[in-house]
């Protein structure tokens, strides 16, 4: 049946490729990753990336795309957040960067951003690209 699949495929002329899984979604441009991180500015009184970064008043942000709302190592998130169930990814991730409240309910960030989707989208970008860099734990406070 599979050959018979690939043949079909072969004779309207797409090819073997177009059996393939889709690609993965493509990487930002660089134009947009430099304005994430310019904005990303704003972010910076509570929430940290790259290497060690640490939690602060916010958890840190490394590899947030991919992640499970409310599971970074070693920060005390709010009971409505540790409770959210969903993955962290782009569309999530520019909403609640617009509106926290709309998205989780009850969670603890304050951010009145005055943002527009493109700007939040832009600090999405610049965040896809801080890999998974291991936290350094909360400083004692």
């Amino acid at each position: 049946m599979h050959a018979l699949i690939i043949g079909f495929a072969l004779l309207l002329g797409t090819g073997a490729e177009a059996l393939a899984a889709p690609a993965p979604a493509s990487a930002p441009a660089q134009a947009q990753v430099d304005a994430g991180r310019r904005l990303f500015a704003r972010c910076t009184n509570c929430h940290e990336v790259g290497a060690g970064a640490r939690n602060g008043f916010g958890p840190q942000l490394n590899g947030i795309v991919g992640r499970k709302a409310g599971s970074a190592p070693a920060y005390a998130y709010s009971p409505a957040l540790k409770k959210a169930g969903f993955v962290w990814n782009e569309q999530n991730l520019v909403a609640f960067i617009r509106d926290s409240e709309k998205v989780v309910p009850g969670n603890k960030m304050r951010f009145l951003s005055f943002m527009s989707e493109k700007q939040a989208a832009e600090i999405v970008a610049y965040l896809r690209t801080q890999g998974a860099v291991a936290a350094s734990p909360a400083p004692k406070r």
